[in-house]
């Protein structure tokens, strides 16, 4: 049987000194079997700062408005007492609450500390803190790879409510050596999330990702679940081979020719059966001119893709040596190595591992980028996690539909959070 979809109200002694708090009991991860009038292996509660197994319960009856009282053991903080009260998440004043979320982002803030963690012989990453010094902590993970950070991600987050915790990856925008391959792998840049979260002293937090940050943040979610209190994704990409087909052998030439041209024809037709290929060449030429000029035209082709309308100041960005660099070097790496996964599915096979986390998609509808059967097969695998269609938007969170849905999504969590004091149990 399983518990129901609920709250749960309890009193956990520590001691003499009672321990209140309230969490959400979600029937997905709460799943148990029934011996007799005990409960057994009945999942587990989390606030921000702890982790609860309950290894029992005993059921019995505790009124007639159909609330069941439960006793047990908890396997930290010994006895308990609570109630589960099956009712809807949102109560009519929450959904009223929820409906007036915020939805533009928040004015530009400074961080309030920065720095640069040494995270291999050869990395040095850049950080930085902005928001509240005691607020909930979230990690932003920024696209690419290889794309880096910017003043406006912080943005996205209530700087009263949130520690917003910014990076960038390795070889990427502040962090050290600039457009560097060695030793830079999905797997590194998962390892490179938890050493800050430990330089930071964070037990935990919200992770943000989008496109190229939306592929980290499920894959360091699924190595380290006990880390993550809830996920923000857009723009989904899993980095399957059909994903990148898609995107550099032709398929998105469909919408954009204009584009495409000059991306394929610097490529000579001798070598167009795989442009990544090509390109991976050119980008690690022995000419800087080779080197400069593949990384521009493999980073215009995205920039001018990315946007339902073209964006003139956004496709610009190309243009600038040092940012191209990194973003092309750092992207066909990655991409010419199928991100390092072991499998095509890999993501997708070790949903399970993330299941129970409180989750929120938001994909355009007109992505050209990471188009939506992506985030369509994501949905299908992960029906418990929240999927949003923005019909009016392509690709970049700074399109007005995406923006809003962003924004939104973190005012949700923060209304959760300080309602119940977790996202989930």
């Amino acid at each position: 049987m399983e518990v129901p979809l609920g709250v749960v109200h309890f009193t956990a002694l520590r001691g003499n000194e009672p321990s209140n708090r309230r969490f959400f009991l979600r029937d997905q991860h709460c799943q148990c079997q029934e011996r007799g009038n005990y409960l057994i292996n009945c999942g587990s509660f989390k606030d921000r700062s702890q982790r609860y197994q309950i290894r029992a319960l005993s059921l019995r009856s505790a009124s007639t408005n159909g609330v069941r009282g439960i006793t047990g053991r908890y396997a930290r903080l010994g006895r308990i007492r609570a109630s589960v009260h099956p009712m809807d998440l949102q109560t009519s004043a929450d959904s009223t609450e929820l409906s007036r979320l915020r939805t533009e982002l928040y004015p530009p803030i400074e961080p309030y500390s920065f720095g640069f963690l040494k995270v291999s012989e050869v990395h040095t990453i850049y950080w930085e803190q902005s928001g509240n010094p005691n607020g909930y902590p979230v990690v932003f993970l920024h696209g690419g790879p290889g794309a880096g950070t910017s003043p406006g991600n912080r943005q996205f987050f209530d700087p009263e409510f949130y520690r917003i915790v910014l990076f960038d990856q390795r070889g990427s925008g502040k962090s050290t050596p600039h457009a560097c391959l060695e030793e830079n792998t999905t797997w590194d840049l998962v390892e490179d999330i938890e050493k800050l979260r430990i330089n930071l002293e964070v037990p935990e937090w919200q992770v943000f990702g989008g496109s190229w940050g939306s592929t980290l943040a499920i894959t360091y979610s699924q190595a380290h679940p006990q880390k993550v209190t809830g996920l923000i994704l857009r723009g989904i990409f899993l980095l399957r081979k059909k994903e990148l087909d898609w995107f550099y052998e032709g398929g998105a030439a469909a919408i954009y020719p204009d584009a495409w041209e000059s991306f394929q024809n610097f490529i000579p037709e001798s070598e167009r059966a795989s442009f990544i290929t090509a390109y991976n060449k050119r980008l690690k030429s022995e000419d800087p001119q080779t080197q400069n000029r593949a990384a521009k035209l493999w980073t215009s082709w995205e920039l001018m893709t990315t946007y339902l309308v073209q964006n003139k100041a956004h496709i610009q960005k190309g243009e600038d040596d040092s940012f191209s660099l990194a973003f092309a070097r750092i992207e066909n790496h990655y991409f010419i190595n199928m991100g390092f996964f072991p499998n095509d599915s890999y993501l997708l096979d070790n949903i399970d591992k993330i299941r129970h986390i409180k989750a929120i998609i938001i994909q355009g509808r007109y992505d050209v980028c990471c188009p939506m059967m992506t985030a369509w097969d994501l949905h299908k695998a992960w029906p418990e996690a929240e999927f949003k269609v923005v019909e009016n938007a392509g690709h970049s969170a700074n399109e007005p539909g995406i923006t809003s849905e962003l924004v939104a999504a973190n005012e949700k969590f923060k209304h959760l959070i300080s309602k119940t004091g977790a996202l989930y149990c």
